[in-house]
């Protein structure tokens, strides 16, 4: 009997309008580190669509599991081994990645996580390396529509730590960290893509 693998429909949905992106960033050979993969989708669609690049999912040790089944029946060679990635402990199963990419985490994360992920990826990409990252934000302390209102209060109401996170706060983070945002994409349904460049020493 075939067990069910775990689904985002968000993820089906957003899936072309992020990989369009990406196309364009991701456009050199290297190892993209996912963190976050959730149930494996995008790692499934991101690799076939760029086989010039290995695909190193990762999550937290909790949530690995959701992945491992697709990504397997997937039997793309260009798609690691899933690594148990707790952001917040170091240090990182990886010591080296060329480009990163993480979707809906940092209003699922603590803030401390948050600050944790960026401080990784600060840690792992060379010079002029980016880190993609996806999903709803804040502007100047104000959400971009109704819908992300509703999404922040809903989120806020499970659990104290989770919530969208705010442009500047990040932006601030970034710097600190040597890395600036290059570009700050649109996307469907209220999203964004920001793009953060790791800078030259």
């Amino acid at each position: 009997m075939s067990v069910e693998k775990p689904f985002s429909q968000a993820s089906a949905n957003n899936r072309q309008p992020i990989l369009e992106q990406l196309q364009q960033v991701f456009a050199t050979p290297g190892t993209v580190l996912e963190i976050g993969t959730g149930t494996g989708q995008h790692a499934e669609y991101f690799a076939a669509a760029l086989p010039h690049l290995q695909w190193q999912p990762s999550d937290h040790p909790e949530a690995l599991w959701m992945c491992r089944q697709r990504l397997r029946e997937a039997g793309l060679d260009n798609i690691l081994e899933p690594l148990a990635l707790d952001v917040g402990v170091t240090p990182w199963p990886v010591t080296a990645c060329d480009a990163a990419f993480s979707a809906n985490t940092a209003h699922i994360m603590a803030w401390p996580e948050v600050q944790a992920m960026f401080r990784g990826v600060a840690g792992l990409l060379p010079a002029e390396a980016v880190f993609c990252l996806y999903g709803p934000f804040n502007y100047q302390g104000k959400y971009t529509s109704d819908s992300n209102r509703r999404f922040d209060h809903y989120l806020r109401s499970q659990a104290e730590h989770m919530g969208i996170r705010d442009i500047a706060d990040l932006k601030a983070l970034a710097a600190d960290l040597g890395m600036i945002l290059e570009a700050d994409h649109s996307m469907p349904a209220n999203n964004r893509l920001l793009v953060w460049r790791r800078c030259s020493p």
